[in-house]
């Protein structure tokens, strides 16, 4: 290209000049032959006209004449060599001065049409390619710059958008258990009986949950857009963890009548050091997100498996795997994001903020792990997430306690109709060693108890052909009543439970069956006295409160209709002050009367945390001590901090979990029993020497009235 520019250059130049050097040459050759013609002419004339020689003047002219030649032969090499000077000038010019500026031509409209980093080196190295270089960098970070605001500004419309949606599906999503809760609100209140009573208070409980789980989420993913979401660890039983979940999820599995399986590996630690609460969040979300989106009769598994172990820790890996609707790749790929969702249209059919896969994706980089997807549509999803944990030192707690509890004698049976479920039972019975069998109806079940003994049977309870009661009725009057029948189901037990323990049912184990549920279930039949130490204190817990008194600063009536209502049963006794001023002054009165202070942090006249300091400053020895434990809306964990800077020894959140606030009741109230145990002997001692002194008085008086 740059060649063709310098040929067309050249011709340009040159091409009127060889045509004016062409007419210079005409012309000059046009006058020498004129002024030949009229010499010959003359030379003619003459001679015919005198026939004679030519004369000396006729040889000066001829003379004349030559040199006139010759100066015009001199003219005519002159414009031949201006003509070659002017054209290796101008060859000269347009090689070696235009050339690099048609090769910056030229590169500046590849540049033009982006091509900058191919054409950055085929600028020359001089002032003009400098300038030109220098040119190209500012087109090249115009343009990056560009990109980026136009990126910027696509990110930022589609947020926007995201953002407009979500407030539009809150609306719905907020509206929907508000308008359930003040419909069945008015249903109870017009109901005459109790069973309609109780349903529509079942109703509002749902609904309340449910919209509790918004405000949650929405709380959380506010933190996350703060980047506050921190974990809280402590140490806990890794299938109980998992109960808790399965026991949130599962009525709504019963419902759609789905089924649900869970596998957990053995090697996973039994004790783990983690945030169970988040933990709990992220297994609970995934496991309704595929009951929601699976449909009827359709099949749910969760999966746990040790992927790493290592000396004070490991890392687990979690499955959870449905074969309902799918999830398309353009789906997937802003599954994660914040504000957004996989199909508006899915949030409005099946409900949810569209914040959850959010939050639990935040929860899990912040516990060491990573979460991703693989789904087909049609055919269902597996959501797959890792995490990270501690290990405790006594992780490795032998669950059956084998020198009390022989495995080795232990035969058992397991009555299924589902293959999965008879495989799983083998699974665990091959980790404690237990000699197990499996049958797939009830008909085998009682041709092969014929033949063998079994100490326990596990029974389905829906199966084609004989159901589990029947079957277990027939094996209690096989055995006179001596075996133990076990039904499994995953329906509610109080919707067979008359007609189970008629049939002699001795227990019911919800599915799915955990390997720690099962020896427990073995345990208490096959070795009865060795329950284990931590139900043992659970079952001997008690929440009476008797003759304690706690002292509750709140400045909503109902908010205080509630506590104490809630703690009515516990037989507590409580005072109420309905702002700070009044909490501080009630206390300062009457020190030693309150073994605890629930107190709210937003009061008129005074607010929480100035009470709490006004009473930590009072001169007595109780205000140093008394427990002061928040009860307040404000959860987040800087609230939480600040209560316990201000003076205040825990925190209780609202709305109230009632088991969280009687766990905090027994932890500071039950420490003060030897000391409340004194008080009352000191009362009760202080009462008989009235008493004595009354009767002492009374006898006085009767001897004086006698004598």
């Amino acid at each position: 290209m740059i060649k063709n520019a310098r040929l067309t250059t050249l011709a340009k130049i040159i091409i009127p000049i060889f045509l004016v050097s062409v007419v210079v040459i005409i012309m000059n050759f046009a006058l020498y032959q004129s002024a030949i013609e009229e010499e010959n002419t003359f030379l003619n004339t003459t001679i015919e006209s005198f026939g004679v020689t030519l004369a000396p003047h006729v040889t000066l002219k001829l003379a004349d004449v030559q040199a006139r030649s010759a100066t015009l032969y001199i003219r005519l090499a002159f414009v031949i060599g201006a003509f070659v000077t002017i054209a290796l000038l101008s060859l000269f010019i347009v090689t070696y001065k235009l050339a690099p500026i048609r090769k910056l031509v030229s590169v500046a409209a590849e540049l033009s049409k982006g091509n900058i980093e191919e054409n950055l080196l085929k600028i020359p190295n001089d002032e003009l390619g400098d300038l030109t270089r220098e040119l190209a960098y500012k087109i090249k970070a115009t343009e990056e710059n560009l990109s980026v605001l136009e990126y910027a500004l696509e990110r930022a419309n589609a947020a926007s958008k995201a953002k407009g949606d979500f407030l539009s599906n809150m609306s719905h999503e907020i509206r929907t258990p508000m308008n359930a809760i003040i419909g069945m609100t008015n249903i109870a209140k017009s109901a005459h009986s109790i069973e309609r009573k109780d349903y529509a208070l079942g109703r509002i409980e749902d609904a309340s949950n449910h919209l509790l789980s918004i405000i949650n989420d929405i709380l959380d993913m506010s933190k996350i857009e703060a980047n506050k979401l921190e974990l809280h660890k402590e140490t806990f039983v890794f299938e109980d963890m998992l109960k808790k979940v399965i026991n949130i999820i599962n009525f709504r599995i019963v419902e759609k009548r789905q089924k649900l399986t869970v596998y957990v590996d053995d090697k996973i630690p039994r004790l783990i050091t983690a945030d169970d609460q988040r933990l709990s969040q992220v297994l609970t979300n995934l496991l309704s997100n595929a009951g929601k989106f699976t449909p009827e009769n359709g099949t749910i598994s969760l999966n746990t498996k040790l992927s790493e172990d290592y000396e004070h820790g490991c890392e687990i890996q979690f499955s959870v795997t449905d074969n309902g609707v799918g999830i398309s790749a353009e789906q997937q790929a802003k599954l994660f994001n914040p504000f957004e969702q996989a199909e508006s249209s899915t949030t409005r059919k099946y409900g949810g903020t569209g914040l959850g896969l959010t939050i639990a994706k935040r929860i899990i980089q912040l516990m060491g792990g990573e979460i991703s997807v693989s789904s087909v549509i049609g055919e269902g999803s597996t959501f797959t997430f890792t995490i990270r944990a501690e290990k405790t030192a006594d992780s490795e707690k032998d669950l059956l306690q084998k020198d009390k509890l022989d495995t080795n004698n232990i035969r058992i049976l397991i009555i299924d109709d589902d293959e999965d479920i008879r495989e799983y039972f083998v699974d665990i019975a091959m980790r404690f060693n237990i000699a197990c069998d499996t049958v797939a109806s009830g008909e085998e079940a009682l041709e092969l108890m014929k033949r063998e003994k079994y100490d326990i049977s596990f029974v389905d309870w829906k199966m084609p052909g004989m159901d589990g009661i029947e079957l277990t009725r027939r094996i209690k009057e096989m055995d006179n009543d001596k075996s133990v029948a076990i039904m499994i189901s995953t329906a509610e037990w109080q919707d067979i439970a008359e007609e189970a323990k008629g049939a002699g049912v001795d227990k019911f184990l919800p599915k799915p069956i955990f390997p720690s549920t099962f020896i427990e279930c073995l345990s208490q039949y096959l070795c009865v006295d060795l329950l284990d130490e931590e139900s043992k204190n659970k079952t001997e817990k008690i929440d009476h409160f008797e003759g304690y008194r706690v002292l509750l600063a709140e400045d909503v009536d109902i908010n205080r209709e509630i506590v104490m209502a809630l703690l009515e049963p516990t037989l507590l006794e409580i005072d109420c002050a309905e702002n700070g001023v009044e909490a501080v002054r009630m206390f300062s009165e009457a020190p030693e009367k309150y073994n605890a202070i629930f107190m709210d942090l937003q009061m008129p006249e005074m607010d929480g945390f100035d009470a709490t300091r006004n009473i930590r400053a009072l001169d007595n020895a109780a205000s140093k001590t008394i427990p002061i434990i928040a009860m307040t809306a404000n959860v987040f964990k800087e609230d939480v901090e600040s209560c316990l800077a201000a003076g205040m020894n825990d925190h209780i959140g609202k709305p109230l979990d009632f088991d969280l606030v009687l766990q905090i009741l027994r932890r500071h109230l039950y420490q003060q029993r030897p000391a409340k145990e004194r008080r009352k002997n000191e009362r009760r001692q202080s009462k008989s020497d009235r008493r004595r002194g009354a009767d002492r008085r009374e006898r006085d008086r009767r001897h004086n009235t006698s004598t």
